[in-house]
């Protein structure tokens, strides 16, 4: 099996192509440099040239603020990108992974949301990705998967793992949002799924992440546990004083989203029901505490 691989660049582009070598399975990664998505010319040569069974679409705008901005550009990739994609899989028999978000959802209530669930995406970047399946199903309405991912952190680029521990060298307090939850999830295991996936046929749009729900407050206390913080009881302002092996000591407060504006809102409930892998018979990717402490253990701080 041939398979062409987008966004290789990103975390999770990475990671996938790092699994099909894994497999021995036949795999050809691109960037923005080798095929421009929003270049519909350029996506027809690239797959017709390479003529793969299935695309894994990873490719993708992700800066959620600088979507606001740049809301036609985000569109350009996102949604046009997508569809310039999904046209070109149809004309060369390739099935195609997108990879979406839980942006496409209004972010309210506490109930995980169901790949079923009604959307309504509050800001740019969840209209664009929204958009962007909405693309691949009219294109390749029997070829294809969607999986919606949230919080992905791994080794190739930035993310708030890291950002965290970058953060604790030069900072000795710290804010972290406490009224957001969802499922903080690592790109080996997405990687290891998606290309379980895309050797069956069974299609479809599926919710993807690492088991459980935590806050951003708790996803960072997380991390510097797993990273050798020694963390001491709450003090009574609700911070938390996080004190390394050498003594340094920073303090971790609680916040609200109101007290943390940015320009893009962030949606309160990212939780996602991840039951319908179950059901078509693929395995549940594990704890997100277990993917975190593999992730800096097994990558980032070996």
């Amino acid at each position: 099996m041939k398979i062409l691989v987008t966004g290789i660049r990103g975390q999770l582009g990475h990671d996938v192509m790092e699994e099909l070598a894994k497999r021995g399975i036949e795999g050809f990664g691109v960037n923005s440099d080798d095929m421009n998505v929003t270049d519909a010319a350029q996506v027809n040569a690239v797959i017709g040239t390479y003529s793969p069974d299935a695309v894994i679409h990873c490719g993708a705008w992700t800066a959620v603020d600088l979507a606001e901005d740049e809301a036609e550009a985000a569109w350009a990739v996102n949604a046009k990108g997508t569809a310039n994609v999904a046209k070109a899989c149809a004309a060369a028999g390739s099935k195609l992974m997108y990879f979406s978000t839980d942006y496409v959802f209004d972010g309210e209530g506490e109930r995980p949301w169901k790949p079923e669930d009604p959307t309504g995406p509050q800001g740019v970047y969840g209209r664009t990705k929204l958009e962007g399946e909405q693309a691949v199903r009219e294109f390749l309405p029997d070829r294809h998967f969607i999986c919606r991912l949230q919080w992905v952190y791994g080794i190739n680029g930035k993310n708030f793992v890291k950002t965290m521990l970058r953060l604790a060298e030069s900072r000795d307090r710290l804010t972290v949002v406490c009224d957001q939850i969802g499922g903080p999830s690592y790109t080996r295991d997405i990687a290891k799924l998606a290309v379980d996936m895309i050797l069956t046929d069974r299609y479809g749009t599926y919710h993807v992440a690492n088991t459980g729900y935590c806050s951003w407050y708790e996803f960072a206390r997380a991390i510097f546990t797993e990273a050798g913080y020694k963390v001491l009881p709450p003090e009574e302002n609700e911070a938390e004083a996080i004190t390394d092996a050498a003594g340094k000591q920073i303090t971790v407060l609680p916040v609200t989203s109101d007290q943390y504006p940015a320009k893009a809102k962030r949606p309160h409930n990212s939780r996602l029901d991840t039951s319908k892998l179950t059901e078509a018979g693929f395995e549940q990717l594990p704890g997100w505490r277990d993917a975190l402490h593999r992730f800096l253990h097994n990558e980032l701080l070996k």
